[in-house]
């Protein structure tokens, strides 16, 4: 019995998500002054992208709240402009301004989300270890960076621009860096992320992936205030802080 009630709820879960997609592709294309306050007007994107995101069976729609306003923009251009993909997506912001989406993203910005307990870690120890060096000191011989020399010592992401790596699903974590490795996904040039991810190994992938999903989520996961410092590399979608 208890499995015919999760099963039905995954399946409320998806058909409310199709809705609330359908919903907020006809009311943005339609008449965007028709709903007064960006608060009704992203209720259908909630959907999917609630305060803990929605695991859809074998996949995942993070939430948006309280990442930088910065990275939540160049994700909606990605999407609008061909450079990641995601039917669904695409489809929603096709006809959207620069500066409406700007306001979309600033909106999540401002919002506190919620985060799930901390997935197991892997249990081989070499892959533990291995996930240890590349977030704390990377891989200087295959020029990997570590991961808070981008993503912050606390990796919540800074602002601007970019995200925090916590509170993810492993499966979703490894499905990101994957679509960077196959050019599913991509970013402004130069693309720092698919270099990386294409100097990473399937084992580094899995070992990261299950490392991050692991992690306690700071109390405060807030972003870092400022872009840090002495970036490794070259990156278009951070922009370089002024000297």
């Amino acid at each position: 019995m208890h499995h015919l009630i999760s099963r039905h709820g995954r399946l409320l879960r998806v058909v409310g998500s199709l809705l609330g997609l359908a919903l907020c592709t006809t009311t943005w294309s339609a008449d965007q002054v028709s709903m007064n306050t960006m608060e009704q007007r992203v209720q259908p994107c909630m959907a999917c992208h609630a305060e803990q995101g929605i695991d859809l069976q074998s996949g995942f729609v993070p939430s948006l709240h309280g990442k930088p306003a910065g990275y939540l923009f160049n994700q909606l251009m990605n999407y609008r402009d061909g450079r990641r993909n995601h039917r669904a997506m695409e489809y929603m912001v096709r006809n959207l301004s620069p500066d409406y989406l700007q306001e979309i993203a600033e909106y999540f910005a401002g919002l506190e989300g919620e985060y799930p307990q901390p997935a197991d870690p892997p249990t081989s120890t070499a892959l533990r270890e291995r996930a240890d060096e590349l977030i704390t000191r990377g891989d200087p011989s295959r020029d990997i960076p570590a991961c808070i020399a981008c993503h912050g010592e606390r990796l919540t992401g800074a602002q601007p621009n970019t995200p925090g790596l916590l509170g993810l699903p492993s499966h979703y974590v490894a499905a990101q860096m994957t679509s960077w490795r196959s050019g599913q996904r991509r970013a402004a040039e130069p693309d720092c992320m698919q270099q990386i991810a294409d100097r990473l190994g399937s084992e580094d992938v899995y070992a990261l992936a299950r490392a991050l999903a692991a992690r306690d989520v700071p109390a405060e996961p807030l972003p870092e205030p400022e872009p840090l410092a002495d970036l490794p590399m070259e990156c278009g979608s951070v922009p370089i802080p002024e000297s």
